[in-house]
């Protein structure tokens, strides 16, 4: 079956992640949300439709290490599809209708139509064209899936992705490596190779599974709360207190306390200070300290300061919403509810305010804009830091990020 993951309108409102990655590559549980659309769609052939900006990202970065034969931005052919917006949230295997038919949203939007509509192109789905609109009258059928409204869905949803992926893991019966650590039903345990567990840890899935991945380090006298989930090479500093609902990319150095949040790959906290349920992006640097708010002193309903202004949430823990590359300095207070946006530094001694734009220093001094190219001069530094090498991808990305970021967080938008 020929499946198209697409972009639809709304990614702008998962900035800031959103502005230098597709919808559909924001990280979930074990994996991202494409990994899980793929698995449970399970296509003979896959076709991306993303931003044009994002096109040749997604085939040097994406399609290389997807194991479907894949096309990005190129328009229906002859044979049946399924379209599958990229916000989509899939828990388990998706039985396609046999003929034309499709799941509408609120405000008319398109989660899945199985369709058989040669041309039918990235652009008509980005720019809602008529063509796109006939969509509409297609037959109903009954949804499968969640969809993705708003980042803290992710948060709110992430323990049970995680139970849902690790559920894969079960036929897997891997040896324990041997070693003075404690483990907590066992059974929900799962280490993978040359991960080292070091004396004293606590691995404890009484409430969920843990799971640790290759080449993955917990310190000394750890304690991990399940369901969560440590990445490929992350290094968990001794004492860290991971919570349940929490997901550690590849390469992180984590440190502190850490509940239900998300923290992609290649992002420090490696000192103390809490993160709770907070979204981070990749390349970022919590300084030692550094701790998120996550519940207001009312107990109410909790509001995060969006590009869009305040938008209520409906839930009372909420922490921060932080994009790529953002640097905190020691001692930095984020209150529920915060919008820090790419390349950010907040290096100031007060609270940080909610809402701090892409691309802003901010100090005791005050805000003042960081320049784009030096900001790109840092990431260059940060990239050699992990052996890796910056390229015309990187560049690219970032380039069309900033500029990306000056419209959706213009107040005007």
């Amino acid at each position: 079956m020929h499946v198209v993951i697409f972009e639809g309108i709304h990614w702008k409102t998962f900035a800031p992640l959103s502005l230098s990655r597709p919808v559909f590559t924001l990280a979930t549980g074990m994996a991202v949300l494409l990994e899980k659309q793929i698995r449970h769609t399970n296509p003979s052939r896959l076709s991306l439709w993303v931003r044009p900006e994002l096109a040749e990202f997604c085939r040097r970065r994406i399609v290389p290490r997807l194991s479907v034969p894949t096309q990005v931005n190129v328009p229906l052919d002859d044979e049946p599809a399924l379209l599958v917006s990229g916000r989509t949230l899939h828990f388990s295997k998706y039985n396609p209708p046999d003929q034309e038919a499709a799941v509408i949203d609120d405000d008319n939007l398109v989660r899945v139509a199985k369709v058989k509509r040669p041309g039918l192109s990235p652009a008509d789905a980005m720019q809602r064209s008529p063509r796109w609109m006939e969509l509409l009258n297609l037959p109903r059928m009954e949804p499968q899936t969640r969809m993705i409204e708003r980042l803290w869905d992710l948060i709110q949803w992430n323990k049970e992705s995680l139970v849902e992926d690790a559920a894969g893991l079960k036929h897997e019966h891997r040896p324990k490596p041997a070693g003075a650590y404690h483990m907590i039903e066992d059974v929900n345990v799962f280490i993978a190779s040359a991960a080292s567990i070091q004396p004293g840890a606590v691995l404890d899935g009484s409430q969920g599974p843990v799971v640790i991945d290759h080449d993955a380090v917990v310190g000394a006298n750890a304690v991990l709360q399940g369901p969560c989930y440590i990445g490929p090479h992350a290094h968990l500093m001794p004492l860290t207190l991971i919570r349940p609902g929490t997901t550690i990319g590849m390469m992180c150095r984590i440190g502190g306390e850490v509940s239900n949040s998300i923290v992609f790959g290649y992002s420090n906290k490696a000192h103390d200070g809490y993160l709770g349920d907070s979204y981070i992006g990749k390349w970022v640097n919590l300084g030692a300290a550094t701790n998120t708010s996550n519940l207001k002193n009312t107990y109410g309903e909790i509001s995060v300061m969006t590009p869009r202004g305040p938008e209520k949430t409906g839930r009372h823990h909420i922490g921060s919403l932080i994009g790529d590359h953002v640097k905190t300095a020691i001692g930095t207070r984020l209150m529920a509810g915060t919008y820090v946006g790419l390349a950010s530094m907040i290096a100031s001694s007060g609270i940080a305010e909610k809402f701090v734009p892409s691309f802003t220093f901010i100090t005791n001094k005050g805000t003042e804009p960081y320049r784009l190219d030096k900001a790109i001069e840092v990431m260059k530094t940060v990239f050699a830091r992990r052996d890796r090498s910056w390229d015309d991808v990187d560049e690219t990305i970032i380039r069309y990020a900033a500029a990306a970021a000056v419209e959706i967080e213009s107040p005007a938008t």
